[in-house]
């Protein structure tokens, strides 16, 4: 069953594939495991940015992989109210050699966390261009939140 929150619709909680958890809750801190834009067994524009994919594409990569973060946020927390703080986002764009407009690739994901959570979504960020990711993906989340309730 979708969610929303704050008027945006969570994609479907998708189970990691291998031997890891989607989220690891400690003191207060939830560490959200890298999420990349796909939904179920589809991949939104595989392969590299400067080569395969453009900005504006990889941009929408972004966004569904933020989104699919939140899904699993959700999923463990029961409900996004528990997040108190968007602490820190890390985006990894498959690069082609000359590409570097990682950080304008990682925009689209902070500017949609801001407008979910408003002042709660702001954050410290790394946007950093690497040879492979996982499925030929072109983008991979990580978050780092605070969170309260419960969880604090």
């Amino acid at each position: 069953m979708n969610r929303t929150y704050n008027g945006f619709e969570l994609p479907l909680y998708q189970k990691p594939v291998y031997a890891y958890t989607s989220v690891q809750l400690d003191n207060g801190v939830a560490y959200v495991s890298g999420s990349v834009p796909k939904t179920g067994d589809v991949d939104l524009y595989p392969g590299k940015l400067g080569k395969d994919v453009t900005v504006e594409q990889a941009q929408d990569a972004a966004r569904l992989a933020v989104m699919n973060s939140l899904a699993s946020l959700d999923n463990v927390l029961g409900s996004l109210d528990a997040v108190r703080k968007v602490l820190k986002m890390t985006v990894f764009v498959a690069s082609a050699p000359g590409f570097n407009l990682q950080p304008k690739v990682a925009d689209a994901a902070s500017e949609l966390l801001a407008k979910i959570f408003e002042e709660r979504g702001l954050h410290a960020r790394s946007a950093v261009g690497v040879a492979e990711l996982p499925r030929n993906s072109c983008v991979e989340i990580e978050l780092t939140v605070a969170v309260g309730g419960e969880f604090g």
